[in-house]
């Protein structure tokens, strides 16, 4: 029983979902509209929650309400203000913590980390995207192009030496183009290897 007692706070603490929702804000430089942003925590359980908002970076935003309670099956809003924007600090990835515990324990039941970024523009955060997309599609599009000129080589050559049947119709049409013309009389050649001027110009054109 006594092993049981210990047991069953470790595993009750750390282990309660937290739902907390953006998961990420990204703060625009040249958009006033975004240096606020709000993060909005719920609590879907039968019992109340106490929770606390940690930062990586405090110095770096301002949190109204850092710490407070949430109802049972209500939901809180966290507001979060970026008061140092400025261009060194583009691209960095800070890291919010929200911990929640039951209002009679101290213990954290639970966490979730929330990134923060700022970037300059939500333009150029757009024409980027758009350029990425774009350089996907190209890539896409000439993957696509070097697989079938890579298939036509192998197919010319396949191809590329005259065909057995090709050679014996050559060989026949030259050798009725060579046989004598009906009608005439004086030649060497039996009459039933005489061809008709239409089959003569059948046999040029199957050569041509």
């Amino acid at each position: 029983p006594m092993q049981q007692q210990k047991r069953q706070p470790e595993l009750v603490e750390g282990n309660l979902p937290v739902f907390v929702f953006p998961t990420e804000l990204i703060f625009y430089a040249d958009d006033q509209s975004t240096h606020k942003q709000v993060l909005t925590l719920y609590n879907p359980y039968e019992f109340a929650l106490k929770f606390k908002v940690l930062c990586t970076t405090p110095n770096k935003y301002a949190v109204v309400d850092a710490t407070g309670a949430v109802k049972p099956q209500c939901c809180v809003d966290i507001v979060i203000r970026h008061r140092d924007v400025r261009a060194s600090y583009y691209g960095v990835i800070d890291k919010f913590r929200l911990q929640v515990s039951e209002q009679s324990q101290r213990k954290a039941l639970g966490k979730k980390e929330i990134i923060a970024t700022l970037l300059p523009s939500a333009k150029e955060q757009q024409q980027q995207k758009e350029e990425e997309e774009k350089r996907i599609k190209e890539h896409l599009a000439e993957s696509v192009f070097f697989e079938q000129t890579s298939c036509q080589p192998e197919n010319r050559t396949a191809s590329s030496g005259p065909s057995l049947l090709t050679v014996f119709l050559g060989v026949v049409c030259v050798a009725a183009l060579m046989l004598p013309t009906l009608g005439e009389m004086e030649s060497l050649v039996p009459l039933y290897l005489h061809l008709s001027v239409n089959q003569k110009l059948v046999a040029a054109y199957v050569l041509g």
